[in-house]
Parts: structure tokens; C-alpha cells; sequence
């Protein structure tokens, strides 16, 4: 045995579906104190009616209970079409852990977990769920459906992201994204995860591929992952350093208070131009902090899913 090799190894989730059904849980239980007070406990069961069709399935008495008119759903509906895209770089990989749950994780670990969750969610709305993957290559791509074996072998692919350790994987975002646009036929609900660090390709040509879902008349929301504390804030003690750049292999020795200010600065106006670019393009720009909760991308899923139509 390779003792080495097997100290390095990560343990994964051990049941990354009971993680994401907790997940949505406990945000469920806390919506009595967001905008969706009323929806929260209903919601699985549930659409909002839309004004020109039928009232011959409104709930009344949901309406009774939250001032909204819902209809109510059947077994062969599915209203939406859902597509998870998922940056598996090098650097999604940060910082390196053996050990996950749901208070402890890395960029892909939330990223997995935060896609988990979304599943279960369009699960339980009947809706068809379809995931794309790629780092330096297009490694994964599943069609949108709907049923349980499908489910679980996107379940069974994100549990494998989180222990696959991809090494100098740089991030191929603007070749890929024109792949996934072509492969996408039907209207679509896309989230893409990614933590938005380019080595070789500039903004400009990264934003011409998300417009090329856009063409598509998809709606896009880009969940941009990162550690607040370590990538944002740069919170490292003053203790001589080595920062390796983990997809390319180039490192720097330095003292982290000697370029804090300014590192801070640069990825403030880094990340500042990309809300204004998402803006610009009409894409759905939000902040996924990993140190945070799930309870920003379920409401965003949840806003969205309500505007789709």
C-alpha cells in the first residue's frame, strides 16, 4: 500500500442525497421569515397561476391561507427544464480538505452540495434536470430528464467531482460554454457554477460564450463560488508564504500584509466587472460565498423558477 496515496485520499460525502434533502429542509423551515412566507410548506406540490389559464385547478384553500392563487400539480407535468453547469478546475478544488459536511467545505464541495440540493428541489417539482461538467475538457454531459435513475446518477457524478482532485486543470470556461449552448435545443433554466479564475483566455471572449446561451433564449444565472476569507479578504497570517497557482503550477514566495491591500483592490474591481458584465448581458449574477449557507441559491432558484414562464 501506498501510504502516502492513501493519506491524500479525500472521503467525499458519505450520503450526499440525505446532505442536500437537509439542506433544503432547513431552508424550507426558515421561509417563514423570507418574501416566500406560505409557499415554503406547499411549494413541492405546487405552481403559480399564471393569468389566461384555467381556473379549474386553482387551491383554494392555499389561497385562503397566503393571499396567492396556486394551481395545483400533477404527476406528468413538467414545466421546466433545468441545466446544471459545473467548472471542475483545479481551483475549484480549494482549499484542499480530506473531511466534508455541511459546515466544511471547498469550492466544488459547495458547488456539489448546492447542485444536490437544487435536484432534490426539482425533483420534487417534477421538473427535468440535465448537468454539464468540464475543467480542460468537456467530461461530463447528461440530457435533461426527469426520472429517479437520472437523478441518481447526477447525484452519483457530483459525489465523484468532490473526491476527483483534478491536477493543473486550467479552465476552458469560453471553449466549452459554446459546446453546452449547441447541445441545449429546449428553453432552459441554466445555473453555472464556477468560480471564474482564467488563465488563458480573456473576459471578453468568456462573456461572448454565456451570450451564446442567451441567443438560445435561456435564462442564466452564474453562482460565482468562492472563499471570502482566503481569496477575497486574503486572511492569511504574516508568516512567509509560498502561493502556488494550483492550474498552472507558478508560485510566489511572499509575506501575505505585504500585497494584501493591493491584492484586495484587484479582486474587487476583478469581481465588480464581472457584476457589470452580467448586467450588461442580462445574466443573473450571484455571490456564493462557501463559508455561507445554501439559503442564497435556493431563494434565487426559487425566484427564478417563479419568472420562468
Amino acid at each position: 500500500m501506498d501510504l502516502q496515496k492513501e493519506l491524500n485520499k479525500t472521503g467525499g460525502f458519505k450520503n450526499l442525497d440525505l446532505l442536500a434533502k437537509q439542506v433544503v429542509e432547513g431552508f424550507i423551515a426558515g421561509m417563514h421569515k423570507s418574501p416566500f412566507h406560505g409557499f415554503s410548506a406547499e411549494f413541492a406540490e405546487h405552481k403559480i397561476y399564471n393569468q389566461g389559464e384555467s381556473t379549474k385547478h386553482i387551491d383554494w384553500k392555499l389561497y385562503a391561507k397566503t393571499d396567492k392563487l396556486f394551481t395545483k400539480r400533477y404527476d406528468e407535468e413538467t414545466n421546466l427544464r433545468c441545466h446544471l453547469i459545473i467548472d471542475n478546475s483545479s481551483s475549484m478544488h480549494y482549499p484542499e480538505l480530506r473531511t466534508f459536511s455541511i459546515d466544511h467545505l471547498n469550492k466544488i464541495a459547495f458547488t456539489a452540495l448546492a447542485s444536490a440540493s437544487l435536484i432534490h428541489i426539482l425533483k420534487k417539482q417534477r421538473d427535468a434536470i440535465g448537468m454539464s461538467v468540464y475543467s480542460d475538457s468537456y467530461t461530463y454531459y447528461a440530457p435533461e430528464k426527469g426520472s429517479e435513475r437520472h437523478h441518481q446518477m447526477l447525484l452519483h457524478q457530483l459525489s465523484e467531482l468532490v473526491v476527483s482532485k483534478p491536477e493543473n486543470k486550467q479552465t476552458e470556461t469560453y471553449t466549452f460554454l459554446h459546446q453546452i449552448a449547441e447541445k441545449i435545443k429546449r428553453r432552459s433554466l441554466i445555473f453555472f457554477f464556477t468560480d471564474m479564475l482564467q488563465t488563458s483566455v480573456d473576459q471578453e471572449k468568456l462573456f461572448e460564450a454565456l451570450r451564446h446561451l442567451k441567443y438560445n433564449k435561456h435564462e442564466v444565472v452564474l453562482f460565482h463560488v468562492f472563499d471570502k476569507e482566503k481569496e477575497v479578504l486574503f486572511d492569511f497570517d504574516n508568516s512567509p508564504k509560498r502561493y502556488v497557482d494550483v492550474e498552472t503550477g507558478e508560485h510566489i514566495n511572499l509575506y501575505a500584509e505585504n500585497i494584501r491591500d493591493n491584492y484586495k483592490e484587484a479582486v474587487r474591481t476583478y469581481f465588480e466587472t464581472i457584476k457589470l458584465k452580467c448586467g450588461q448581458y442580462r445574466i443573473k449574477y450571484v455571490e456564493a460565498d462557501i463559508n455561507k449557507k445554501f439559503d442564497n441559491i435556493l431563494t434565487t432558484y426559487m425566484v427564478e423558477r417563479q419568472k420562468f414562464g
